[in-house]
């Protein structure tokens, strides 16, 4: 079993953010995160589980992934991206980030279990520095479909 703890980050929302993950396996333990310059918190929290994801080497994983985002954890747990994905996701945001979630998540055997931020839950805590101090740091990232998004839009 792997355990993989997520989160995700932005200062403003939109704004600089990030994301952290902890992979746990045996004695195993890896920590992943990045930093983009212009974006939002639910997309660091999705984009932190797909990215952990990304990182397993091999397919048919048992993964246990603790997560304190709501929006990723009842998406997914309640099914309502299929209901997204079969409407085309009209009207609904992260639809790169959703697709290549699903693409991914059909490698692996995936439980989620939601956390409650800022509560004391160790992983959670460094997950949440991971993502904070990623998004601090110089020569962010550029999410490129988001800033697309948000030039096309001005209400972000």
């Amino acid at each position: 079993m792997i355990e993989m703890f997520t989160d995700g980050a932005s200062s403003g929302n939109p704004g600089p953010g990030g994301y952290g993950v902890i992979l746990r396996a045996g004695p195993y333990y890896k920590e992943l995160s990045e930093g983009f310059r212009k974006t939002t918190n639910n997309r660091m929290e999705l984009l932190a589980v797909i990215k952990g994801l990304e990182a397993l080497k091999k397919p048919g994983q048992d993964v246990l992934i603790c997560t304190d985002s709501k929006y990723v954890v009842d998406a997914i747990e309640k099914r309502w991206v299929h209901g997204w994905l079969a409407k085309g996701f009209k009207d609904k945001k992260n639809k790169d980030l959703w697709l290549r979630y699903l693409d991914v998540s059909k490698l692996h055997n995936i439980k989620f279990k939601w956390v409650r931020g800022h509560n004391g839950h160790a992983e959670n805590e460094r997950c949440d520095q991971l993502a904070v101090n990623a998004a601090k740091q110089k020569d962010l990232l550029i999410d490129s479909v988001f800033e697309a998004e948000a030039a096309r839009s001005p209400m972000l």
